[in-house]
């Protein structure tokens, strides 16, 4: 039998605009595409960094639901920004989105992101 990897699709978080899943389960380990801050339902992304960094942890929220998981299975987290200076705002919505223990983290500054937005985050998540 040959390597196993389910994907993972929902409509509970933007599709896919490109050549890549939502996301992968391979072994009870779900890795998620990077999220921006484009709602699912609309398109549309949201307006300023808090607003789309909200956004983002719905989106990450709805595929989590979608594999019957919740942020408690979140194990690492890596989040792009498009400005370092925002990055008391991270600590503030991941303050909001996560309790103790935390997730493993690394957040980097990147030139620009898909869609001009301001924020990405991808995650992985254990279930086991």
């Amino acid at each position: 039998m040959g390597f196993k990897k389910n994907i993972i699709s929902t409509d509970l978080a933007p599709a896919a605009v490109g050549t890549y899943s939502q996301g992968v389960e391979h072994n009870g380990t779900y890795f998620f595409s990077g999220q921006i801050g484009l709602d699912a339902k609309t398109g549309e992304m949201a307006e300023g960094f808090e607003a789309q960094v909200a956004q983002i942890m719905k989106n990450i929220d709805g595929l989590l639901e979608a594999c019957s998981i919740t942020r408690e299975h979140i194990i690492k987290t890596s989040i792009f920004v498009t400005d370092l200076g925002n990055f008391s705002k991270v600590n503030e919505a991941y303050v909001a989105y996560f309790s103790e223990p935390y997730p493993a983290r690394s957040c980097v500054q990147v030139p620009a992101l898909p869609k001009g937005a301001l924020a990405e985050i991808e995650v992985i998540a254990a279930k086991g």
